[in-house]
């Protein structure tokens, strides 16, 4: 399954397009622009098992600097910066790491 079976390839494209600028990224916007926060709790699962790339149930801070690019081969990566803080307000019991459940709620607080 890729992202396009379960997101709008032109709504990906602009929200991609919107966060170019390094540390421009902010999740609550892009979920919305890329119409995730629309979809239902079972296609938000989807979508983070596509982005878990090591499938370890977990999407560690290292997959997390290449968010991006799991929406779109030819986004940029996230900087050091934009990854640290998507993962302390995605990482809700402070093991380092977003499961499929704190992936969801950082969804759907967008």
């Amino acid at each position: 399954m890729s992202m396009t079976d379960l997101l709008n390839a032109e709504d990906i494209k602009k929200a991609v397009g919107a966060f170019t600028a390094v540390d421009s990224f902010d999740h609550k916007k892009f979920f919305q622009m890329v119409g995730l926060k629309k979809k239902s709790p079972d296609d938000v699962k989807k979508v983070f098992h596509i982005l878990d790339k090591d499938k370890s149930g977990f999407i560690e801070e290292d997959e997390l600097g290449f968010i991006l690019k799991g929406f779109s081969p030819e986004a940029r990566d996230l900087s050091m910066k934009e990854t640290k803080t998507l993962m302390a307000a995605g990482d809700k019991d402070g093991d380092g790491k977003i499961g499929v459940d704190e992936f969801s709620s950082l969804v759907a607080e967008s």
